[in-house]
């Protein structure tokens, strides 16, 4: 899972330096095509056909809908605000996904990680700043993946168990060609030639994604989840390094009080979520 989260904060880094170079709709249109095609080779490997009705079902169709919306608010997001304060914000996934499970799947979610839920939200909010100077207006376009995120997340947890990863990842990345073009047309961009040196970050961008989607699934199914999902927030981690070292940010006082709150909000949904689980399980045991 840490490794995982590594690859994904240069992915991040790749992304930011080539969406503020190129147009952010091609680079999600490009990463979509040359990713679908990767993990395309992948599942006809493993006997898991991408052009099956299947795709075309209900949660199939809403969650590569989400991916492909999550993609065009993540890229226009990287282009606009700094990378530790990106993905600072994106940490409120989980505790997003908890309270959306709760809200639409009937999932018993108590009184303290409501609190848990609601102190991360601040954290939130404290990064943002609103009715300040310091407000960033484009963090709302990462607020808003999030909420994308958990509908993606919810639609995968109804769908149903025969439907193999790689179908999910490929039908994922062929979203994102079409989101990417739609983006472009939105915001009047034209594709344009790719600079030598900006080869490199589309090249590590797609090759860090691929090996941080292999370490994640690989951490999912070989651990128990509540073990390695809370080394998720190793990313902010490494985003904040990389961002001082190769962008020259200095996370202020604001992100970083903020940043404390969302990830231990986080941290204490994990362990409530693995005590409630362990509790049931000794309850139903036999005796």
């Amino acid at each position: 899972m840490v490794g995982s989260m590594f690859a994904f904060a240069f992915e991040d880094l790749f992304l930011k330096r080539a969406a503020m170079a190129l147009p952010p709709g091609q680079v999600i249109a490009m990463m979509g095509a040359v990713g679908a095609l990767c993990f395309w080779a992948v599942a006809a490997w493993k006997g898991q056909p991408i052009l099956t009705r299947v795709a075309l079902s209900r949660p199939a169709l809403i969650r590569s809908l989400a991916e492909a919306v999550a993609a065009m608010l993540y890229i226009t997001a990287l282009a606009l605000i700094p990378l530790t304060m990106n993905a600072a914000i994106l940490q409120a996934s989980p505790l997003a996904v908890t309270m959306g499970a709760a809200l639409f799947l009937g999932e018993p979610v108590g009184w303290r990680r409501w609190t848990a839920i609601a102190l991360g939200f601040l954290g939130v909010l404290i990064i943002l700043r609103p009715g300040t100077d310091g407000f960033a207006a484009a963090g709302l376009l990462t607020v808003a993946c999030v909420v994308v995120l958990v509908v993606r997340d919810l639609a995968t947890r109804v769908m149903p168990a025969s439907i193999g990863t790689f179908q999910l990842t490929t039908w994922a990345y062929i979203a994102l060609i079409p989101a990417g073009l739609v983006l472009m047309v939105l915001a009047g961009d034209t594709p344009q030639l790719i600079a030598d040196d900006r080869w490199g970050d589309l090249i590590g961008a797609l090759l860090t994604g691929l090996v941080g989607y292999w370490a994640v699934t690989a951490a999912m199914r070989l651990g128990e989840v509540s073990v390695v999902a809370p080394f998720r927030y190793a990313r902010l981690v490494f985003a904040m390094v990389l961002a001082m070292l190769f962008l020259g940010e200095r996370p202020d006082v604001a992100t970083l009080l903020g940043s404390a709150l969302i990830i231990g909000s986080g941290l204490y949904t994990y362990f409530r979520e693995a005590r409630r689980k362990r509790t049931l399980s000794i309850g139903a045991s036999p005796r």
